[in-house]
């Protein structure tokens, strides 16, 4: 008879991506609502409220519900999944009717935190919803054997947190959570040329620039790129060329506290599964990781392989839609 829909939810701070089971990825937007709050009414969300930031009257205000990979605003949250859902039920081309949902958290998230993400979940109309450790679902995704006695050392770097993980027997090992992430980048970019050059920007530019011309290895080849803000002095828009050396300069320090974390995790692992590393190395997920020049950069200081998953911004999701499946062997290990 009809069995309810099988879907994971990697709801990140920058991204919201749902997988359906037989569908794959059926929702990949952003997490931001447009709200105005005269009213409270929500105006827009995922891409189309992306757009408006930066760009609304006063009275509507897009938000980022989800801060460090954790709910900040719930009701939000809420609204902003309830949303979701009805765009994949009308895409799906089937009504999600009381679906079973997996849904991963940063392995640093407290209780408190987790029942804000299963409570938000689980007030959009779902059967059931567990709840599973961001580096396995990432693992999962990355197609790693999670379920079997070796290591699988996986690094998550996303719009909010970073996760690094050691996984093996589909439980973690290891793991390490620092809230630095794409989010963190940006924002030191708009700092820095706001140092520098006296200029505001705003995030989708920082966000762009990164995209463009941001490098994790000091040795590369020196790019340029125009840049448009707002001078601090006089007011007036103004262009300025900035070059990916700058951009490096500024990411520095939040690339070597991802590179900290890795290695702090790395020193807690067992001695039998270090063995493993040196011949399996480390497999990079996560939108971050899209970073030029990251897979070699991190190779060279960690003097282990470094792969890049076959869908890096998707492994997450991709992780805990397959990981329905396997839940109950994955929460057995979890305990």
């Amino acid at each position: 008879m009809f069995s309810n829909a099988e879907i994971g939810i990697d709801l990140g701070t920058a991204n919201v991506l749902i997988y359906a089971k037989s569908k794959g990825i059926v929702l990949n937007e952003p997490a931001v609502v447009a709200i105005d709050i005269d009213s409270k009414e929500v105006i827009a969300v995922g891409t189309e409220a992306k757009e408006m930031i930066g760009k609304t009257p006063k009275n509507i205000v897009p938000i980022r519900p989800l801060k460090d990979g954790v709910i900040a605003d719930f009701d939000v949250t809420t609204q902003l999944l309830k949303a979701f859902m009805k765009k994949v039920s009308k895409k799906v081309g089937m009504s999600l009717r009381k679906p079973v949902v997996v849904v991963c958290t940063p392995t640093g998230s407290t209780e408190v935190e987790r029942r804000a993400i299963h409570n938000a979940i689980a007030s959009s109309g779902v059967k059931s919803v567990h709840i599973i450790e961001e580096p396995v679902a990432a693992a999962i995704g990355a197609d790693l054997p999670v379920e079997e006695p070796i290591a699988n050392v996986v690094v998550d770097i996303g719009g909010g947190t970073s996760e690094v993980g050691i996984i093996s027997f589909g439980g973690v090992v290891s793991s390490t959570s620092i809230r630095i992430g794409g989010d963190r980048f940006d924002e030191e970019i708009i700092q820095s040329i706001r140092k520098k050059y006296n200029v505001l920007i705003g995030e989708r530019t920082a966000e762009q620039v990164k995209m463009e011309i941001g490098y994790a290895h000091p040795n590369h080849t020196e790019e340029n790129m125009e840049v448009r803000g707002r001078d601090l002095v006089t007011g007036l828009p103004k262009t300025i060329t900035i070059t990916s050396t700058e951009i490096y300069a500024a990411l520095k320090e939040s690339l070597e506290q991802i590179l900290d974390a890795i290695k702090a995790t790395l020193e807690n692992c067992p001695p039998e599964l270090s063995g493993d590393i040196v011949d399996r190395g480390v497999v990079l997920t996560g939108g971050g990781s899209l970073l030029h020049g990251m897979q070699e950069w991190l190779s060279n200081e960690l003097l282990v392989p470094v792969n890049l998953a076959p869908n890096p911004s998707e492994a997450v999701a991709i992780g805990t839609g397959r990981a329905v499946g396997m839940i109950s062997k994955l929460q057995k290990s979890a305990k």
